[in-house]
Formats: C-alpha cells, structure tokens, sequence
C-alpha cells in the first residue's frame, strides 16, 4: 500500500534556552511581552509534518509520497530526500517563495516557541490528490488552510481512506472546518492539548467523535496514548528514551507508525505500539530526522520494550 502524505515540508532552525521560559515570562505583563533569550545551541534541520511523517514511514519500510508545495531554497532538501529513498513525484517548487520556515526555541523543561513562516505552504491547494496513482490511504497533516479542505475532499471524493491530524493548524479551523474534516476522514489523529480544542470548537465530546471515524488516537506524551476504536479505548504504554535530546517531530514519528500499521493492516495494539516507540526513538536525537535504525534492530526494541514478537 502506498500512503500520500499532504502536508509541510519545511527547515526548522532549532535553538536551545539553557534556562526556563516561567522565569522570563510574567503572567501579569504578558500584555506587554517584550523577552530575549540566550540560545547557545542552534541547529538547522530538514522537518515540515510531511517530510518528517514521510521519513519515519521510510524508515518502518513503508511506502509514503510526500505532497508538498516547497520554494526557490529547496535544493539541500531535495538533495537530502533523494539521498533518503523518498519519492518527490508531488513535490512542486514554486520560484516565488521561500521554503517553510519553523523557528523553534526549546527551553529547559522541553517547552517550546515557535515562529512558523509558511512560504510555498500558503500555496498549497495547487497541488491535488492523485486519481488512479496506486495511492490506498493518507494523511492530512498541517498545510495550508486551503489546501487542507481541498486536499480532505479530493480524497473523500476518491474514497481513499486518511487521517486528519489538524496538529499546528488547529488554530486556522474553524469549528465548521473540523466538523467537515472529522466527516470525512477515517481516523483523527491529535495530541492530549488539541484533543481539548477538537471538543471546545465541535462541540462534540472525544466520545461522541470517535464514534464518527473508525478510531481517534489521542497522544499523551510520557504518559502514552490512547486509541479509541470499535467502542473501547485501547491504552498504548509509552516508552521510555535512552535520552530525551528534543521533542520537536515526536508526533510526526507517531504518525508515520500509525501509518504503517494501517499499510500492513495490523490490530491497533500493534499499530498504537509501533507509533509509540517511534517516538521514544526519535525523542533521542536532535532534530526530526536525524534518528536511524534498522528494522531488526527496531524489532529488537519492540521485544526489550513490550515483550511481543514484531515481523517489519
């Protein structure tokens, strides 16, 4: 099975604050914001949800297509995908724009502030689900307001099964916009926090969306997962990292699991698993796709981790 992922493809800059962001911030005069931070680590990486779901999915043995408008800088991240065996069949330069931009500083509690300049990514809608291209399933992830809606209805009217994981763009969907995009998708995909806000703008209670799609995954940080489908809520245990180095791109590993679970048609146990490991190994290493492994040793992890047999 092949999955089209719709979404970002963009550089963070990452910089570390040696400090705590509660001891700059002031409740009271958060009205009149005005902080800087010494940031002695920076590094620059290849993300965007996209890239980063893709990459993870590559790195299970799954088949994902990135679907993605980029910008006149793309040239290292072309270069980087091609080295990494990921299709860029869908990929569209656009000469007039910048690549997406993340900024993203990361304090010493793991919080994190972002500034996100979108780019090519405001252009997204330009690009359109494939017809007749072998794709089985995908993934509506952070893009463009536009090319969200547009993207979830080109693949509703294909019948093509996705995920909508509304992620950072939550806040561009309105509660009309969610109501459409749970419609039509077949499973949801949120974080503990955006879970809260599916609620507060559907006006629908987790339960009562869940029984809209065939499960909703909720994800909960350290304290796991949980994934509500045929009517229970399937707890998926964390697990626990050799380190913690940077949380950005934890998600994106937990979709492109959840992703090849849904690829190999695997019980959601299985599937939540996969997805929660992923995460715990990419928590590890700095930046979102700079972890490796091989599948042998993936399975090795997933013994030490569950005490079950994988077969990647």
């Amino acid at each position: 099975m092949t999955a089209l992922i719709c979404g970002s493809v963009a550089y963070d800059t990452v910089m570390v604050f040696e400090g705590h962001f509660k001891d700059h911030i002031l409740a009271d005069r958060i009205h009149m914001l005005n902080v800087a931070f010494l940031v002695p680590g920076l590094r620059r990486n290849f993300g965007g949800c996209a890239g980063n779901i893709a990459y993870n999915l590559k790195l299970l043995g799954g088949e994902g297509k990135v679907m993605a408008t980029v910008g006149m800088d793309f040239g290292p991240y072309r270069a980087w995908m091609q080295n990494c065996g990921l299709s860029l069949d869908h990929i569209r330069q656009l000469e007039d724009e910048y690549t997406a931009q993340a900024y993203i500083t990361t304090d010493a509690d793991n919080n994190q502030i972002t500034a996100f300049h979108p780019g090519a990514m405001n252009h997204a809608h330009v690009n359109h689900v494939p017809k007749n291209a072998g794709i089985d399933l995908g993934i509506v992830a952070p893009e463009s307001h536009i090319g969200m809606l547009e993207h979830a209805a080109q693949f509703a009217a294909a019948g093509i099964p996705f995920i909508f994981d509304p992620g950072q763009a939550m806040t561009l969907l309105g509660p009309d916009d969610l109501r459409t995009l749970i419609g039509q998708a077949r499973w949801v995909a949120v974080n503990d926090y955006e879970a809260s806000l599916l609620v507060e703008r559907t006006g629908w209670s987790l339960e009562e969306i869940a029984t809209k799609v065939a499960a909703l995954i909720v994800t909960r940080g350290a304290a796991g997962s949980h994934i509500h489908a045929g009517g229970k809520m399937i707890e998926i245990p964390s697990v626990a990292p050799e380190k913690v180095a940077d949380p950005t791109g934890c998600g994106d590993a937990y979709r492109g699991g959840l992703l090849f679970g849904l690829q190999r048609r695997l019980d959601w146990e299985t599937t939540g698993r996969i997805a929660s490991l992923m995460g715990s190994l990419k928590i590890a290493h700095h930046g979102t796709q700079n972890h490796r492994f091989s599948r042998e040793e993936f399975a090795t992890r997933y013994r030490a981790a569950f005490g079950a047999s994988l077969t990647l």
